[in-house]
This record gives C-alpha cells, structure tokens and sequence, in this order.
C-alpha cells in the first residue's frame, strides 16, 4: 500500500483526507496542516507558493508516493513549481466550475472562493474555457476560514458573515454554488439553513480523490486495491504547525470517517526550510 500526504494551510483539506478515506482506507496518510500560518487566501502569491513547495517537500522527504494539495489557494499558486521540484505524483484541487455550469438550469453560477484563488491565472485560464453564456458571480469569502479553523462552522456569527458574503449570489438568482475553497464543504449545513435545499452545492472532493487513485494506479498498475493480507485500514498521522492535539479534535468532529478504524498519531511540525 501507499503513504499518501494531503496537505491544506488548515483544516479544509480534511474534506479531501474525508473522501480518500472513503474511497482508499487501506492506504497511510500524512495529513499536514499549517494552521500557524491560515489562511492562505490572504498572503502573497510569493508567499504561497514558497511555502507551500517547502511543505510539500517535506511530505516527499517523508517518504509518501503521491501528495494531495487540498487547498484551493495553495493549488492556484504553486502546483506548478511543486510539480517541477517534486517527481512523485501530484495533485492539485480547483474549484469545480466546469461541472457547476454543465448542472446549472438558469447558467448563473454562484463561486464562493478566497481571493487569491479568485485573482489567480490559474483560476481565470480556467473560467475562460467555459461557455460565454454561463454568467459566474464570483464572490471572496473574507473571514470565513479562520472561524472553521476555530470550530465554528454553525456558530452565529458565521451565519451572520456568510449570509453577507452569499447576498451577491443570491441576487444574482444562481442556482449553483461552487464551494471554491476546502474549508468551505463544511459550511453546508450553514449554506442550507440561509438558502434551503433547492440551491445545488458543488464540492469537488470525490473528483480528486478518483484523480489520485488513477495516479496510484499507474504507480503500480498490477496491485489490487485491497489484498486479503493486507489490512482494510491504513494509519492516518496528523501533523500541525500549530497544535496537533486540536488538529485530531477537529477532524473527529467535521470528518464522517470513524478514525477509531486506523491508526491515528500526532506530530508538532517543527522548522521547514
């Protein structure tokens, strides 16, 4: 089996370490976030991507065969240099625009997203493949990763900002919203209490975790997936810039998988050069 890392500037990427365990339990994780430092989405592109390499570097000196990039942020502005410095497999996430306007009825798409996300060239490249006659209400949501990163994705006053930064989309009379950054799947139920059932979320975590495991696959095309020596469930370690004890609190609260099924660790990440 696989050491995979997933990697997120916080807590987001937990959605990305939610669905691969789903879809691949019997793999190893690395889950490293760098809360000391969230949010990405308001530092410098520079920043980002020199951060985000260093990181990244130090799952594969850790020894893992694929990495997760499970920030939206961290995706736009550094992929490419990781992917240059880095020869294992990698993958990016990006906000899911692409099957938001193929499933919208009205072609009016509501882009929840931080801003660097929003401002990238990766981002914009993409939204220029896309119909002309889709219309995107792109909207940054400013303040809404550091109170997921503090535990309150359902609190009042997350309600309160989110409501603020979704009036612009709803206006707009969208009928789809990509949830552009993967801290925001954990708003959900949030979203659905201001906005009701009828308005479709796009979460792109299932189509990520398919891209990895094709990306495992032709690492070692004549392995099955599961073999009955090996066991169903892999080990799953999680490292934190800035407390990993909280960090494992945390994804027993927002993740479905039951993490007493693997075995868990926990690590203080030190000095990354």
């Amino acid at each position: 089996m696989s050491l995979i890392g997933v990697f997120d500037s916080g807590v987001g990427g937990l959605s990305i370490l939610d669905e691969a365990l789903r879809q691949l339990p019997q793999h190893d994780y690395i889950y490293l976030a760098d809360s000391a430092n969230a949010p990405y989405g308001e530092r410098s592109p520079e920043w980002i991507a020199q951060r985000s390499l260093s990181l990244c570097k130090y799952l594969a000196q850790a020894g893992c065969d694929a990495i997760v990039v499970a920030c939206n942020t961290a995706t736009a502005q550094a992929i490419k240099d990781i992917r240059a410095a880095i020869a294992i497999p990698i993958v990016g996430v990006e906000p899911g625009i692409k099957p938001a306007a193929m499933q919208s009825a009205n072609g009016i798409v509501g882009v929840l997203a931080t801003e660097a996300t929003l401002k990238s060239d990766k981002f914009n490249a993409l939204l220029s493949t896309l119909p002309v006659d889709c219309q995107f209400i792109k909207q940054a949501g400013a303040g809404l990763v550091p109170l997921i990163e503090a535990g309150k994705a359902n609190d009042g006053e997350t309600l309160e900002l989110l409501a603020k930064h979704l009036e612009p989309i709803q206006i707009a009379g969208s009928d789809t919203i990509v949830l552009g950054c993967t801290h925001y799947p954990f708003l959900r139920k949030a979203i659905r209490k201001l906005l009701g059932d009828k308005i479709t979320l796009i979460d792109t975590s299932e189509a990520v975790v398919k891209q990895l495991k094709r990306q495992l696959e032709s690492l070692a095309p004549h392995q099955p997936s599961i073999s009955a020596d090996l066991p169903q469930f892999g080990s799953v370690h999680f490292v934190s810039s800035k407390d990993e004890h909280a960090l494992l609190r945390m994804a027993q609260d927002l993740m479905h998988t039951d993490l007493k099924n693997h075995r868990v660790s926990t690590t203080q990440l030190g000095s990354v050069s």
